[in-house]
């Protein structure tokens, strides 16, 4: 065995006995709006930092032990600890700080399933972490004491989907014309032009605007970038070192432009992240 995959095995070795992970992708009656659900324990008292880039998901944490510290766009302060919440879609990096002691399940939503899910416009998540209990009340509290109590991931996974599936259910369906242009901009990788969506909609530009802000919580040209930048990352792992080619091929005016939407998505740039 080489030296370097020696010290690959002890580096795995470690990892594995500070934190439990458990991923396992959503139930096909979720399709849509839900991706996938994660289980996460820590088991030794050591402090990490994790800097999350600027996504399309919409995750739900219910937490049965320590709180998280979570810094939107910068490091979090004192004042910035929690447990279990809800988080909005924040077009910049996100730092989670853990500590130790974290216990937790992730429901990972679609920007259009967590609209459903939580009945609300997703303008008042946007740029958010907003406690359980605000965002889904007695019923919340209910679900953080059914998956505490059960025995183990397999069993809290069918318990939180089956929650998920019930309010789904009662919900609304989305706006077909705002699942049409939300698919539209996935699609097309981010380079649909919002102009050509609200024409095609017969909608002004601001209606347009307003209906995803409701609906998703960022606007069209925000989702653009998130969804550009997102493909440029992607690309990035088979194309490295060519980023004036990943920049034309995700639609950037030039690369330099690309450095920018890096910085500010995800507060490196490309070649720091690479």
């Amino acid at each position: 065995m080489s030296i370097e995959t020696e010290r690959r095995h002890e580096q795995d070795h470690s990892l594995a006995a500070r934190f439990e992970m458990v991923r396992r992708a959503a139930d096909a009656s979720l399709a849509g709006a839900v991706t996938d659900l994660c289980g996460y324990r820590e088991m030794l008292p050591v402090c990490s930092r994790n800097v999350e880039y600027a996504s399309l998901t919409v995750p739900l944490v219910i937490s049965f032990a320590e709180p998280f510290a979570i810094g939107l766009g910068r490091d979090p302060g004192d004042n910035d600890r929690f447990a279990s919440f809800a988080a909005g879609l924040f077009a910049g990096p996100v730092v989670i700080q853990s500590f130790g002691g974290a216990c937790c399940v992730q429901i990972n939503f679609t920007p259009l399933g967590a609209r459903r899910f939580f009945g609300l416009p997703m303008s008042e998540l946007t740029d958010r972490v907003v406690g359980l209990d605000d965002v889904l009340g007695l019923e919340g509290i209910a679900l953080r004491e059914r998956l505490g109590e059960a025995r183990d991931w397999s069993s809290r996974f069918a318990i939180a989907e089956s929650f998920v599936a019930a309010r789904l259910a009662e919900a609304k369906r989305m706006s077909a014309e705002i699942a049409w242009a939300y698919r539209q901009v996935i699609g097309s990788g981010g380079r649909t032009r919002v102009s050509v969506l609200a024409d095609e909609l017969g909608w002004s530009r601001k209606h347009l605007a307003a209906k995803f802000s409701d609906a998703i919580g960022i606007g069209p040209k925000t989702l653009s970038r998130i969804v550009r930048f997102n493909r440029a990352l992607s690309l990035s792992k088979h194309q490295l070192d060519d980023w004036a080619g990943i920049a034309a091929d995700c639609g950037y005016a030039d690369q330099a432009h690309l450095v920018r939407e890096f910085r500010d998505l995800a507060g490196e740039t490309p070649t720091a992240l690479a």
